[in-house]
């Protein structure tokens, strides 16, 4: 070969399968290159004769995006330099190695590198301005969170297991009282999602109204979080999913039959980008959990009980009985929901004065637009906790779901007469998400505010309320009406128990306590009571359906004394009222004779569905059989018909199972048995629901370690 040819790349090894390692992406594949920002690759460049630095200079040129230029961000051009290192905020190369025809080379991608597709171009200069440009190759660009640089940086190898790298988790619903955990396949290493993750940014208005400002701005977390949000939802857009807060899900899938993302996901990329029906809460932050931790922003999933939607922002949600205890409709648009569910991401704020860096809210739920679009966040925790409501974004928002005051008003001929109950406590109860490392809740409500009760906790309520309200707060009816003598405490207290676990298909039990306050009793005397009760079926939105029982109960107790009273909602009363989620709100107002006082007492309860159980009988190795068994006894009192099963799980099956099982009468029980091969090792997650036309959420999960196949 004439040593003084003018040279020539002959080809190119992008090493994907080491790099990929290297920058925790194999989980993903070695089909692509998918590096992470901030962190070095190596590449062997192959050439027509032995590279010679004194002869030849290498340019390399990274693009990304439409019309990519240096001043975008979008475009970094960087020399081949022997001598030149690392540095986190620039392109570079480094660590070369020759050998004969082959140069291999480590480049460095800037720690604030914008996001997405790249191509690598090489060009060559021999000098005379004779020059030649040549593909290297593509390659994905995401977040690190490993890189100290990066302003997604999480400092803890177990945090990051599971906020980056585990691909199922938990959502956390039903009521207060009663938390149940429901499996959730995250899925976000699956076959094609990382694409749809870029298709979902490139869906977004801001990409279709300018394309190169939307790909400059993707090196910035805060961005790329809002973009995100704003496009699981499809209230502005295509988004992912269409919302559905009423009860007829006909035209698609009721949101609790999904099981996991990856289906919702690749259904919305293979229909051009229809929204997909249907999602509630839990649905859209669960598919975000998926995004986001696909892109390298450290995610998890936060259910919020007792969740306040304050309109008007005056951090105070009213809700309305009458005097035969039922819950009203009102037109005002707050609202509590039985839980909600939304996102914290981890990242540096650099948008935000000092000591608000963490886990920041973000929602895409669409209650409200935040700067015209119906996105949420991110709102720092931290800022939350503090009542610092002015900082961005919709922090104010965040605060009154976890800190609002309810008032309840008993209401008589549609005016409002009495207030029943001022609760500073009752929004913003057992706030979750999954413990690290194991399949436990964790409550994080501390995070988000001081105890209940505590003088931080008021200060920063008050502080919150001058910021969103100014201080007219402070001569308002409302306070006048709570510090007048017109509430002062009740002579006896009522509590509602349930008698016994509340399943579906049976008839409920209830204990109703009631003690005297003999300070508040104003009279030796039996007190005489005649209490209200009524049920309703509640709606996700905090709403009620139209009663389904009455009862009233006289009672007369003595003072300093306490006696118990049995209420049975039957079944038959329930049996076609509720909705979906098996929610009941009973409500009971106590008139207190001669007095003209009301007490109100309420207990709002699910009822629980049948259990299932998952076995398996081997060791589960990648590629090797491996037995499941399904089981299904029908413990009701009425038949479920038209049982479907559907399975799912990340690196144990491609895609889903789904079995149709027809009718499981009272009693009987269905065993299914299965044999899987998994396809990845580590901690995987089998979810199954089998969902029928009387139960819709019969979920079930087996925590499943995956051995690596052995070589012999």
């Amino acid at each position: 070969m004439d040593p003084v040819a003018d040279l020539e790349l002959r080809s190119v090894d992008l090493q994907t399968p080491k790099n990929n390692k290297d920058h925790h992406t194999q989980e993903m594949g070695v089909k692509h290159l998918i590096l992470r920002r901030g962190q070095g690759f190596y590449i062997r460049l192959n050439f027509n004769r032995p590279f010679q630095p004194q002869k030849d200079h290498i340019t390399f040129v990274a693009e990304t995006g439409p019309e990519p230029t240096e001043q975008l961000g979008t475009q970094a051009t960087f020399s081949f330099n022997q001598t030149q290192t690392q540095l986190g905020n620039v392109w570079s190369t480094s660590d070369f190695i020759m050998d004969s025809n082959s140069l291999q080379v480590s480049i460095f991608s800037s720690a604030s590198a914008v996001i997405g597709h790249y191509m690598l171009k090489l060009e060559i200069s021999q000098g005379q301005g004779h020059s030649a440009t040549y593909p290297v190759g593509a390659f994905i660009l995401l977040f690190n969170p490993w890189s100290p640089e990066d302003d997604v940086y999480l400092p803890s190898e177990i945090l990051l297991q599971e906020y980056i790298m585990s691909d199922y988790g938990f959502v956390y619903k039903g009521n207060k009282s009663a938390i149940t955990s429901w499996p959730w396949n995250y899925g976000q290493f699956e076959e094609g999602i990382l694409d749809i993750c870029f298709e979902i940014l490139n869906k977004s208005l801001y990409f279709l109204m300018n394309p190169s400002k939307d790909c400059s701005q993707r090196n910035d977390v805060v961005y790329v979080c809002r973009v995100v949000s704003a496009m699981i939802n499809s209230n502005d857009d295509n988004g992912v999913l269409q919302g559905n807060w009423g009860e007829d899900y006909s035209m698609g899938v009721s949101p609790l039959e999904w099981n996991g993302s990856v289906a919702i996901l690749r259904q919305w990329s293979a229909s051009g980008g229809q929204p997909v029906k249907y999602g509630q809460c839990w649905v859209f932050a669960s598919v975000m959990c998926t995004v986001m931790r696909c892109l390298g922003v450290p995610t998890r999933v936060v259910s919020n009980f007792r969740s306040a939607h304050s309109m008007d922002g005056n951090l105070t949600i009213d809700t309305y009985y009458d005097q035969n205890a039922e819950m009203l409709p009102t037109q005002k648009p707050d609202k509590v929901w039985n839980f909600h569910v939304w996102n914290e991401c981890w990242m540096i704020r650099k948008d935000l004065p000092p000591g608000y860096n963490g886990w920041q809210v973000l929602d895409p739920t669409p209650q409200q637009t935040s700067s015209g679009m119906f996105c949420c966040g991110p709102a720092s925790v931290k800022a939350v906790r503090e009542g610092d409501v002015h900082l961005d974004y919709d922090t104010s928002l965040v605060f009154a779901e976890v800190n609002a005051d309810e008032v309840i008003w008993l209401l008589e001929k549609g005016q409002a007469q009495e207030i029943l109950a001022h609760d500073t406590s009752s929004i913003g109860k057992e706030i979750s998400t999954k413990m690290v490392a194991s399949d436990r809740r964790q409550d994080i409500t501390n995070s988000y505010k001081y105890p209940e009760g505590s003088p931080e906790e008021r200060s920063v309520f008050m502080k919150a309320s001058r910021t969103l309200l100014g201080p007219q707060r402070a001569s308002s009816s409302l306070l006048d009406l709570l510090g007048s003598g017109e509430f002062e405490d009740p002579p006896v207290r009522l509590q509602l128990h349930l008698a016994r676990t509340p399943e579906w298909g049976q008839d409920v039990l209830f204990i109703l306590h009631v003690q005297t306050v003999p300070d508040r009793a104003h009279t030796q005397a039996p007190i005489r009571l005649r209490v209200h009760f009524c049920a309703q079926a509640l709606l996700h939105g905090g709403g009620a359906r139209p009663p389904l029982w009455r009862q009233m109960v006289d009672l007369n107790v003595d003072v300093g004394k306490e006696i118990q009273s049995l209420l049975l909602l039957p079944y038959s009363n329930y049996r076609e009222k509720l909705t979906d989620e098996k929610q009941i709100r009973v409500s009971g107002i106590a008139k207190v004779e001669g007095t003209g006082r009301n007490i109100l007492v309420l207990k709002d309860f699910c009822l629980q569905p049948p259990h299932l159980t998952i076995e398996v009988s081997e060791k589960a190795v990648v590629g090797k059989i491996l037995r499941v068994h399904i089981t299904l006894t029908n413990t009701l009192t009425v038949a479920l018909a038209n049982c479907v099963m559907v399975l799912e799980g990340s690196g144990l099956l491609s895609g889903q199972i789904s079995e149709n099982f027809g009718t499981l009468s009272p009693g009987h029980t269905i065993k299914v048995h299965l044999e899987l091969y998994p396809i990845k090792a580590g901690s995987r997650q089998l979810q199954v629901l089998i969902s029928s036309n009387e139960v819709k959420e019969i979920k079930g999960y087996k925590r499943i370690f995956v051995a690596e196949a052995t070589t012999s």
